[in-house]
């Protein structure tokens, strides 16, 4: 067996490891700034921010889109601290199962964890197809505004999310040992990135009121209400805002993780948070007319915000260009979570063909195959948008419903063994007495969320405006417990069976 050393880990990680009942078979090549670089490239906060932009303004308008933001960012806080202390307690990659596995009920420890490994993997792997999708888009989009004969067609798209992720695919296999440094840069990017749109804006543009940004709330929907369409439109921000665990999927090649992790997650909680919040209130006072944005040919109305600003063709490409960049890094993180959350759950058995998924190359140190699998995935996904981006779209919404779904879950799960007074995992960063406190608040803003983010974003439903996402989730609910019941109880490991807490 390799030792930890050799691998980049520290006596600490040696410890957790074996402590988890692990072996160490991922260099450690992760540090805080690349960690942290990590986490905030995949958020890609105040990018994506931009890009779905167009829910809120739709079901909130300005106002809606300016506080239902920053609503959602405080209780995201609460999420991002609770997983922190989480990760600190069992930094695995595993992460959400994990968790379930140790602090569910001893009855039905297994049957959770595994329901919530399930949709764990399905969510992330159905997210990285939507974020390529994005970024597929967003370059029609940006062909659209700079040639005229240009027709927008969904099997240009499809392409475009294969050669997405075949590029990100590259950099999470022969880059793999240099991805470290990789999102160290990006992060130079992510930032700079950030002024070079948000400059431009401020100096050139005309400005909307105070008033009309900030009090000026929309029901385009339809919605029998204000308030009700503005809850609707909160699909932005809690989009925008996902993936708090992103990172704690890496835990096994960050140096010291149990420490670094979760300050890195809390940093990239609140650097990520306040760039989107700058930018949200900074679009918002110039993006002109609402009505006029949103029936843009280009799909995104903050493109034709940046075309209205400059007024030049080649000044909105390239300040989309900044945008389209920074999400494609985000792409590059995303394989890099998606594939090891998938590898984590096969190394447990948890998933068909567990042995060849979880196998890991020798002289490379990463899961290979679980990477290589995840390109396999994201292109047969994209080839369902050639038939139907309405089937396509549903598809993808599974990522966010998916992903709250295993937060909701594994927080229950730690407040029930808080409450029951059962002793907690040590942890190098805790919450202290407000632990609970903390979670519970999670857990009371992840419900009321997690049912809005399965309305449509029209009152008037039709098939190509229906949001299938309920019967997606549902779906992957019925075949993990079948799946379960017929072949993974007997085959899947529970990570419980393997802690030994008391080395």
């Amino acid at each position: 067996m390799r030792n930890y050393s050799q691998l980049g880990g520290t006596e600490a990680d040696e410890q957790e490891m074996r402590m988890l009942g692990r072996t160490q078979q991922l260099n450690r090549n992760f540090r805080f700034i690349s960690t942290l670089g990590f986490a905030c490239t995949l958020m890609s906060t105040w990018e994506i921010a931009l890009m779905t932009s167009f829910f809120g303004l739709l079901n909130g308008g300005t106002a809606g889109l300016v506080w239902g933001y920053f609503v959602v960012w405080l209780g995201y806080m609460l999420v991002f601290a609770t997983i922190a202390e989480m990760a600190s307690m069992a930094p695995t990659s595993g992460g959400q199962y994990h968790w379930v596995s140790e602090f569910a009920p001893r009855n039905c420890q297994k049957f959770i964890s595994y329901l919530v490994g399930w949709t764990s993997v399905l969510g992330w792997q159905t997210g990285l197809a939507s974020l390529a999708f994005l970024v597929g888009t967003m370059i029609q989009g940006l062909l659209v505004l700079d040639n005229d004969t240009y027709v927008f067609e969904r099997w240009h798209g499809t392409l475009l999310v294969i050669a997405i992720t075949a590029f990100c695919i590259i950099f999470n296999t022969f880059l793999a040992k240099k991805l470290p440094m990789v999102e160290g840069l990006v992060l130079i990017i992510h930032l700079l990135g950030f002024f070079a749109v948000l400059i431009p804006l401020w100096v050139v543009a005309p400005r909307n009121s105070p008033k009309v940004v900030f009090t000026e709330f929309l029901n385009l929907g339809e919605w029998d209400s204000k308030g009700l369409s503005f809850m609707v439109g909160l699909l932005a921000p809690i989009y925008t805002l996902i993936g708090a665990d992103s990172a704690v999927h890496m835990s096994e090649e960050i140096k010291d993780a149990s420490i670094v992790l979760p300050k890195a997650i809390m940093w990239a909680a609140t650097i990520n948070g306040s760039l989107g919040f700058v930018m949200i209130i900074t679009f918002c006072f110039t993006l002109g007319s609402v009505f006029d944005i949103l029936e843009t040919p280009t799909g995104y109305p903050f493109i034709q915000v940046f075309y209205n600003v400059t007024q030049s063709k080649a000044g909105t490409s390239i300040m989309t260009a900044i945008i389209i960049v920074n999400i494609t890094s985000a792409s590059i993180s995303t394989v890099a979570t998606v594939s090891r959350q998938t590898w984590s759950f096969a190394r447990d058995k948890g998933l068909p063909f567990s042995s060849f998924i979880s196998h890991v190359k020798p002289g490379w140190n990463i899961p290979l195959n679980a990477v290589l699998l995840t390109f396999a995935i994201t292109t047969l996904l994209s080839l369902i948008n050639i038939g139907s981006t309405v089937a396509f779209n549903a598809i993808g919404s599974l990522a966010v419903s998916a992903i709250l779904g295993t937060y909701i879950i594994s927080f229950v799960c730690l407040i029930l063994r808080r409450l029951r007074k059962e002793p907690m995992p040590p942890r190098r960063w805790s919450l202290g007495g407000a632990g609970i406190f903390i979670n519970i608040g999670a857990v009371c803003f992840l419900l009321v969320v997690w049912v809005f983010v399965f309305f449509p974003i029209d009152k008037n439903v039709t098939a190509k405006t229906m949001n299938w996402n309920v019967v997606m989730f549902c779906g992957t609910m019925i075949f993990a417990v079948i799946y379960y019941l017929i072949v993974g109880r007997n085959q899947y490991t529970a990570p419980v069976d393997l802690v030994k807490r008391h080395l």
